[in-house]
C-alpha cells in the first residue's frame, strides 16, 4: 500500500507544457500495483566472479516470511476466513563470464487454529489452496547477460501489463517463459515467450499446479521510453486460443507524465489504451481508454482514475495473466468482470496520507455497465481502506479493508461482500 498513484484532474496537455529541473518519484498506476508493491523487494546484487567454482562460492540468499489473515463476510452464503504462514526463498548463483542461473522455493501453510474448518467449507483456499498446503519451485532459470542485453530461460517472475506477478497474497504469479530485453539511454525492449503459469491468479487445484497459457503460448513484445517527466509503453501480445478460451491479439498503450510544480507540490497524469482483436472464436475482443490524473500536495495526496470499455457485441475483455493494467483496478474489482456484450464504465477516487512510516489509503470505485443483450445491466461499488507501517524496505505490517457492494442484485453471492485482511512480511 505504499505510496498509493494519488491524482486529481491535471490535463495531459497542462503538464506537457510545465517545466522544472527536477522529476517527481516514479508512482503506481492503480490502488491494485500500491498494494502490490507494499511488499516488493529489491533484488540482490550479484557479484561478478572469475571462475565457474566462485559462482557458487559467491552466490547469494534472499527472500521473504510472511503471514496473512483474510476473512471474507456475505450474507448471502457461508463465510470463510484463514490464516496463513509462509514465504519464499531464492538463491542466486554469481556471474560468470555473463551466466548465472537462479531458484526459489515458495511455501504456504494454513494454520488450523486461526482457520476455517475444511469439512464446514468455512476455509479460504485463496490463501494455500484446496488442500490447505502449497509447496512449489516457482523461480528455476538460466540467465545470460552482455553488455545492455538480458536473456532469460526457465521459472522466473515477469512484470508486464497483461502478463505479472501480482503478489497480493500469500503466492505470486510466475511464468515458464523465455524472455529477452534490451536496454539503451532512455528506451527498454523485451520480447518473450510464455508457456505455462502458477500462483494466486491462476489458482491452486493441487493437481495442475502450472497451467497452459493458451495452445501455442503467449508471444509478447514491449518498448518502453522514459525520462525525468515522462513514461510510454506500447506492448503487442499474442495470446493463442486454447482450454482457457482466452485467444487475442492485444495491443497496449499508455503515457504518464509527471512535474514538480513546487517544491512540495507535484503533479501527474496519464493516457492508456487497449484493443483487443478475437482469434479462434474465443469469445474476446475489447476496446478500453483510460485516464487518471494525481495531485501531491506534502505527504497528502488525491486522485481519479476512468475507464470506459466499448460494447463488443457477443465478446468480453480479458485482463491478462495477472492483476491487470488498468487505471481502475482495485483490490478486488476490475472492469474485466462487467465488460462482457456492453459498454462499461469506471471510476476510482481516492486519498494517501504518510507520516514517518505509516501510509494511510481510503479509495472508491464505481463500476458500471449498460444493458447486455438480455438487459440485465451491473453496478458494482467497491471502497478499499487501508493502512500499513513500513519502518525500513523489509519489514511491513499492513491491513486493508475491502467493502464490495452489488447496486443491481443485493442477493446475489457475486460482489457482496466484505473482505479483511492483515499482513505481516520481512524480506531478507
Amino acid at each position: 500500500m505504499q505510496k498509493l498513484f494519488v491524482s486529481s484532474i491535471v490535463s495531459l496537455s497542462a503538464l506537457l507544457q510545465v517545466a522544472h529541473a527536477s522529476a517527481p518519484e516514479e508512482r503506481s498506476s492503480s490502488v491494485r500495483k500500491a498494494i502490490q508493491g507494499a511488499t516488493k523487494q529489491a533484488p540482490k546484487e550479484l557479484d561478478i566472479v572469475n571462475g565457474f567454482k566462485h559462482m557458487f562460492q559467491d552466490g547469494k540468499i534472499s527472500g521473504n516470511i510472511r503471514s496473512l489473515y483474510s476473512g471474507y463476510n456475505n450474507d448471502n452464503e457461508t463465510n470463510i476466513y484463514a490464516t496463513a504462514v509462509g514465504g519464499q526463498l531464492l538463491y542466486e548463483l554469481a556471474k560468470y563470464q555473463g551466466f548465472n542461473a537462479g531458484a526459489a522455493f515458495t511455501t504456504t501453510y494454513d494454520v488450523g487454529f486461526a482457520s476455517g474448518d475444511k469439512a464446514q467449507n468455512k476455509r479460504n483456499t485463496a490463501l494455500s489452496g484446496n488442500n490447505g498446503s502449497y509447496t512449489e519451485l516457482t523461480q528455476a532459470y538460466i540467465n545470460y547477460n552482455y553488455n545492455n542485453i538480458n536473456l532469460r530461460a526457465g521459472r522466473q517472475l515477469i512484470d508486464t501489463p497483461l502478463a505479472d506477478s501480482d503478489d497480493i497474497r500469500m503466492v505470486p504469479n510466475s511464468f515458464e517463459a523465455y524472455t529477452l530485453s534490451y536496454e539503451q539511454d532512455n528506451f527498454s525492449l523485451m520480447l518473450g515467450h510464455i508457456m505455462r503459469w502458477q500462483g494466486y491468479d491462476a489458482g491452486f487445484d493441487n493437481q495442475t499446479d502450472w497451467i497452459d497459457t493458451g495452445k501455442d503460448g503467449v508471444n509478447f513484445v514491449g518498448v518502453t521510453f522514459s525520462n525525468d517527466f515522462l513514461e510510454t509503453n506500447l506492448w503487442y501480445y499474442n495470446i493463442t486460443n486454447g482450454s482457457d478460451q482466452n485467444g487475442n491479439d492485444a495491443f497496449y498503450f499508455d503515457a504518464i507524465a509527471g512535474y514538480y510544480l513546487t517544491k512540495t507540490i507535484d503533479v501527474h497524469a496519464g493516457v492508456q489504451y487497449l484493443k483487443e482483436n478475437e482469434l479462434d472464436n474465443s469469445g474476446v475482443a475489447a476496446e478500453i481508454y483510460g485516464a487518471t490524473a494525481e495531485l501531491i500536495i506534502k505527504g497528502l495526496g488525491i486522485n481519479i482514475a476512468y475507464n470506459k470499455s466499448i460494447k463488443q457485441t457477443g465478446k468480453h475483455s480479458f485482463n491478462g495473466y495477472g492483476g491487470g493494467t488498468l487505471f481502475t483496478n482495485m483490490d478486488t474489482m476490475i472492469l474485466d468482470e462487467i465488460t462482457e456484450d456492453r459498454d462499461a464504465y469506471a471510476w476510482v477516487g481516492g486519498a494517501i496520507y504518510s507520516l514517518n512510516e505509516f501510509h494511510f489509503l481510503y479509495a472508491y470505485g464505481d463500476f458500471k455497465g449498460d444493458g447486455d443483450i438480455n438487459g440485465v445491466k451491473a453496478h458494482i461499488t467497491e471502497q478499499n481502506i487501508g493502512a500499513d507501517y513500513s519502518p525500513n524496505d523489509d519489514l511491513t505490517v499492513g491491513a486493508i479493508y475491502v467493502i464490495e457492494t452489488n447496486k443491481e442484485d443485493s442477493s446475489s453471492t457475486f460482489f457482496n461482500d466484505t473482505n479483511f485482511r492483515v499482513l505481516v512480511s520481512y524480506n531478507f
